[in-house]
């Protein structure tokens, strides 16, 4: 039909450029904090890019879905402006039969936004989560520079060394003051090198080494001799690497069932979900009254956006604590929203036909 391949040409025109739009944003917002952080020296300048990369993939279904709602409400906003719509109700349509056109345009970036959702975001999160991991390995061994005294960022702890092998995989002649309230300690060793243990945390490993400890104003120390001693420099929850419930594959979630992981599981399939939904809302929601003000729908709308995203995020906060159970979490918003649709298509079809009685 010619009319509904314009009208898919205007869906796709007007989607194109909502995204364009919400992308280059979101983009240069992000763009900021990961320089923000490059400046602090939190990470390296280098990889800014490849961090920026990840967040575009983890929030690109929310852009895509708030593209999709976005497009069709200014297409069919339009549409009643220029009196298209008295044309399509004088032809005996009604406003229903909007339904398909804007199904049909949905359904292939409704798919996108459900493979984005389940697969693609929780990858990305988890390779940042775990690129960040390698920076801050790579970063914290190559701030040791030799014949310097290096701080930690509590100041709990003065690490100094003579010299760093060329390949960077050891250093000789480590030093390490550690103060607590209730003792102080020095090590000293041959040799030291940094590892990562199997449960995320990270080490210093000194070699060949002596060890005194002494409480403050006492006179009684310990002397340890050891060939190999470990010194935690940092957990792995302090160095956000920690495997949430949100780097977790879509596939992994659906055999635990904490409800923590049922609640990242009811986000995943709220995105597409509510995709549809606001789809089908933007219909009824597009309306404009020629004889009053042009941006009261789209308020009407942004509220109704709101609502339905602060609504899902509840309803997952719920099923985390336990509240609800995950069936009642992922039927019952949805279901609210969908069931406002009967009232606002009567509504805006009652509407529409007083309007076009009364000219």
């Amino acid at each position: 039909m010619i009319f509904e391949r314009a009208v898919r040409r205007e869906f796709t025109h007007s989607a194109a450029g909502v995204f364009t739009a919400l992308f280059a944003i979101m983009m240069t917002t992000q763009l900021i904090r990961l320089l923000n952080e490059a400046v602090q020296g939190s990470i390296e300048p280098d990889a800014v890019a490849a961090l920026l990369g990840f967040a575009a993939l983890n929030y690109l279904p929310h852009l895509l879905a708030l593209a999709l709602f976005i497009a069709i409400l200014l297409t069919l906003s339009r549409a009643y402006r220029d009196s298209e719509m008295v044309v399509w109700f004088s032809s005996g349509l009604s406003l229903t039969a909007w339904i398909r056109p804007v199904m049909t345009f949905a359904g292939p970036l409704v798919a996108t936004i459900a493979v984005l959702a389940f697969f693609l975001s929780p990858w990305a999160l988890s390779e940042s989560a775990a690129f960040r991991g390698k920076l801050s390995t790579r970063k914290d061994a190559g701030q040791v520079s030799p014949g310097a005294f290096q701080e930690s960022s509590n100041g709990e702890r003065v690490i100094f060394v003579e010299g760093i092998a060329d390949d960077t995989s050891h250093v000789r002649n480590v030093f390490v003051s550690e103060t607590r309230t209730d003792r102080l300690a020095v090590t000293m060793a041959a040799t030291g090198h940094q590892e990562v243990a199997a449960n995320g945390d990270r080490f210093i490993i000194l070699q060949d080494g002596r060890r005194y400890e002494f409480a403050p104003g006492g006179a009684e120390f310990k002397i340890l001799e050891y060939a190999r001693h470990a010194v935690r420099l940092e957990t792995k929850e302090a160095r956000g690497i920690e495997r949430t419930p949100r780097h977790l594959p879509t596939l992994d979630l659906l055999s635990i069932e904490s409800p923590s992981h049922r609640a990242e599981l009811l986000y995943r399939l709220s995105l597409p979900i509510s995709a549809v939904v606001l789809a089908l809302l933007s219909i009824p929601l597009s309306f404009v009254n020629p004889r009053a003000g042009r941006s009261a729908n789209m308020l009407l709308a942004i509220m109704a956006y709101l609502i339905y995203n602060n609504l899902v995020t509840i309803s997952q906060g719920w099923v985390a604590n336990g509240k609800i159970s995950f069936a009642v979490g992922v039927v019952g918003v949805h279901l609210l929203m969908l069931c406002l649709l009967p009232i606002l298509f009567y509504h805006r079809i009652a509407v529409s036909s007083f309007l076009r009685l009364s000219r």
